[in-house]
């Protein structure tokens, strides 16, 4: 039967090879065991109606969410249904709602005896008459005051830690996310530490969305932090020049033609893992293309950008 978004795919056999030389295989256990089964148990559409003919298929490829698909039919419904979680997730907005009534930064600096009235007035009204700036910005301008003392009160303005730039491995961060949603959501991945945490770095405000989208994709604990803007675009800078994972950027017109461009890309590659998030108006979908990209059983943090692959679709046309 023909999918109503005319989407097809090759569904049933190992189309994929690895990039590689050697190729790829999963991490195995103390028994010599792969680390996941190479097979799912069945089709992860809960109305799927195809029965025994579905064993009949392989079922290694295509795999989203930890759900492998038998036909396009079924991987379009498990897409369609990610995407209306991701629409209408609330935990980012409700946790956005937290910093809606912040003290203003002048008031947390004053408090803390870092600038007097008249300096602070002096720099409201240079903004005042600019039209444009922050006024931690102008505080450094006109009055002198040291970048770090503007990002620690904009941490307490926060009410986040000012991370400490150790342990920053660009090259590692660089496999985290794509490099367009870096450069536009102006965070920096700093390090991961223990294996399960997650420093996520930024200027003068957290981006909640962007944190929470990490979090999901990699499965690690997201962090999230200020560190004072000399060193987060020395950081920034260091982290263009790395080998970011393989992305291409889309523009959709409306939310109904997502599920379709996301099980178009899910045919046509047929990956081991792929997993969907949603940062603001971007839908992030990554792919893992081979069992030795991925680090868990549906997917983790890629050691190398080899056979992984990442698509970025943006809702409405922008200017």
């Amino acid at each position: 039967m023909a999918n109503r978004l005319g989407v097809k795919m090759e569904i049933g056999r190992d189309v994929y090879r690895p990039s590689g030389a050697a190729g790829a295989v999963p991490r195995r256990d103390a028994h010599g065991a792969a680390a996941w089964g190479s097979e799912r148990a069945g089709c992860g559409n809960p109305a799927c109606t195809r029965g025994w003919l579905r064993l009949l298929k392989d079922r290694r490829r295509p795999v989203f969410e930890g759900h492998w698909g038998c036909s396009a039919e079924c991987v379009q419904t498990l897409v369609e249904a990610a995407v209306r979680r991701e629409f209408g997730d609330s935990a980012v907005a409700e946790e956005g709602r937290q910093h809606l009534h912040r003290v203003p930064l002048g008031l947390v600096l004053l408090a803390q005896g870092l600038i007097t009235q008249p300096q602070l007035q002096h720099a409201l009204d240079v903004q005042r008459r600019a039209g444009r700036g922050r006024i931690g910005s102008w505080l450094v301008a006109e009055c002198g005051l040291k970048e770090e003392r503007i990002t620690r009160a904009l941490g307490l303005q926060w009410n986040c830690p000012v991370l400490p730039m150790e342990g920053f491995d660009p090259a590692a961060m660089a496999l985290l996310a794509p490099k367009a949603l870096v450069e536009r959501l102006g965070m920096v991945p700093l390090r991961i530490a223990g294996g399960r945490i997650l420093y996520l770095a930024f200027e003068d405000q957290l981006d909640a969305s962007a944190a929470f989208a990490m979090e999901r994709m990699s499965g690690l604990k997201v962090e999230s932090g200020l560190v004072d803007g000399a060193q987060l675009k020395a950081a920034r800078q260091r982290l263009r020049e790395c080998d970011f994972v393989a992305a291409a950027f889309e523009q959709v017109p409306d939310i109904e033609s997502v599920p379709g461009k996301i099980t178009l890309a899910l045919g046509k590659l047929q990956p081991r893992a792929s997993r969907l998030v949603r940062v603001h108006q971007f839908y992030w979908l990554r792919m893992w293309l081979e069992t030795g990209a991925m680090s868990t059983r549906d997917g983790g943090v890629p050691a190398t950008k080899e056979d992984v692959v990442d698509r970025i679709y943006t809702v409405g046309y922008e200017q």
